[in-house]
């Protein structure tokens, strides 16, 4: 059963108000709610309402295989508008991943419809561990995709037969676009619009972006030693995995060692032979790659930064900051806003 689209609506067709992009989104059991709001956010940038709720420019429902509240990870519930229909309705459909503990508890009729979506190349759009389940209906085999690192491992495991593409935010191949989801969703959000629209509205719509700016659209740094992932040791690449997926962690490399049932003068010998670093120079340089990236995309302060990359205070990241970079955190971000300034007035 298909209902109407949502009001705002009837009031489109009555101005007679051109649509330049619309979505069908599905949510994962237990969906992450930042990758399916700041995703939706930045298309209501794009709606030409102030911020009302009401859709012109991109119009979008949330679609399911029945109209049963969906819950979140975070235990907010969410019901669809309206339940599958014809995918060829829109012009892309966008599933929101979840906990992949949870992913047994799709309906078969979610495969069934993004399959459908595929067949009629209604291009189908996989944010962060959506691409499980774009995967698991058949749409990656023998496809290059975007799957975050925290993922990576289990990915290849259940579908060896994707490629994992390094250092991409996003990835497309023909209808299937991923995502890795976090705040990369918002420029992927951003390029849809300006592939399906124009590049003045979307650039129009960056100006209230919760971040300074958008990122080079597509492209991802960097992770700072993302190859010791891949080295052929199990020791370092698990380690550099546990480095990247606990951040906000300070923890020792003796703690490390620890949870890899190691001991750390084993690690170090590991680390010796597959990088020219020792693993807690490795681990304070991730780490400061991340403050770096935090720095150039975000507006928290220094000390936010701090705690989200697992330095003791601002004092011991300034630090550490300086003696790698050659700067200060505020230098660094202080340099970047007068050198993009003086860019985008040459523009």
């Amino acid at each position: 059963m298909a209902t109407a689209w949502p009001s705002g609506a009837d009031s489109e067709r009555r101005h007679a108000v051109k649509t330049d992009i619309k979505l069908g989104f599905v949510l994962s059991p237990s969906f992450t709610l930042l990758p399916f709001a700041g995703f939706l956010d930045t298309l209501r940038r794009f709606t030409g309402e102030g911020g009302q709720g009401r859709q012109t420019h991109c119009r979008w429902a949330v679609l399911g295989a029945d109209l049963k509240p969906i819950q979140s990870s975070l235990g907010v519930a969410i019901a669809p508008w309206r339940t599958y229909g014809d995918p060829a309705e829109f012009d892309y459909i966008v599933i929101v991943g979840g906990l992949t503990s949870d992913f047994g508890l799709h309906s078969p009729e979610t495969f069934d419809f993004l399959r459908l979506a595929a067949s009629m190349r209604v291009p189908v759009v996989g944010l962060g561990t959506g691409s499980f389940a774009m995967a698991e209906a058949g749409l990656l085999r023998g496809r290059r995709c975007a799957v975050h690192v925290r993922h990576r491992e289990e990915f290849t495991t259940l579908y060896p037969e994707a490629r994992i593409i390094l250092n991409d935010l996003f990835v497309f191949d023909d209808e299937a676009i991923t995502c890795v989801g976090g705040v990369a969703v918002l420029d992927l959000a951003i390029e849809l619009v300006m592939r399906q629209s124009n590049r003045v509205r979307a650039l129009d719509g960056l100006v209230d972006q919760p971040v300074d700016e958008h990122l080079t659209i597509g492209h991802q740094p960097n992770i700072p030693y993302e190859e010791l992932l891949n080295c052929g040791s199990w020791r370092v690449e698990r380690a550099v995995g546990l480095m990247q997926s606990d951040l906000s962690k300070n923890v020792s490399i003796q703690c490390i060692a620890q949870r890899l049932g190691t001991s750390v003068s084993q690690l170090e010998r590991d680390f010796a032979k597959h990088s020219e670093l020792p693993p807690a120079v490795v681990w304070r340089r991730i780490r400061l790659g991340q403050a770096k990236l935090l720095l150039q995309n975000s507006q928290f302060s220094v000390s936010g930064i701090a705690h989200e990359c697992g330095f003791a205070d601002s004092s011991h990241l300034t630090r550490w900051f300086k003696r790698v970079f050659g700067e200060t955190p505020s230098e660094f971000r202080r340099a970047r806003k007068t050198s993009q300034s003086v860019i985008d007035m040459t523009e």
